[in-house]
């Protein structure tokens, strides 16, 4: 099957977020930290890219994804994430994936800023979950019924950091 190939004239839009901006402009406050959304899927098949920056200590509450993998780039700042039974430091241009089905949890545990970006395979209804917590500016209620709405199972609470 021969497909044609795009040609200038029908080629898609390049797609630049700025540095320290959100792909829509807008502002997701998590209390501790905000994200932006810098890759968007046009379904809930495609990719979900969203950096998380950090003023403050601390992270989400164990959970694990019924249908999405999740992958952690640190870009400033230090992380521990716990993934199954293995807890890993994650420095700044370290990775990790947290496969689908596998129990997770994860903070920022440096001093000063942190940053991480985090990517979700499918995207599945992320977006919407974060559409929705960040309403109130602060980090996802310990809410099983919202959490499982969004495709995921809340496990425990976050990391205990020191």
């Amino acid at each position: 099957m021969n497909e044609a190939l795009p040609t200038p004239a029908n080629f898609p839009p390049a797609l630049r977020v700025i540095a320290g901006e959100d792909r829509f402009g807008e502002h997701r406050g998590l209390g501790i930290s905000v994200i932006d959304f810098k890759l968007c899927p046009q379904d809930s098949n495609g990719l979900l890219i969203l950096e998380n920056t950090f003023r403050a200590k601390g992270g989400p509450a164990r959970h694990l994804h019924y249908d999405q993998d999740e992958w952690f780039y640190a870009v400033e700042g230090n992380f521990i994430i716990e993934v199954g039974q293995e807890r890993i430091r994650l420095n700044p241009g370290d990775s990790l994936l947290a496969p689908r089905q596998v129990p997770h949890v994860w903070a920022h545990v440096g001093q000063g800023r942190g940053r991480i970006l985090i990517v979700f395979m499918p995207a599945g209804k992320m977006e919407a979950f974060f559409r929705e917590v960040t309403k109130a500016n602060a980090m996802p209620p310990q809410d099983p019924e919202l959490w499982r709405a969004h495709g995921m199972e809340l496990l425990g609470p976050p990391l205990a950091i020191e």
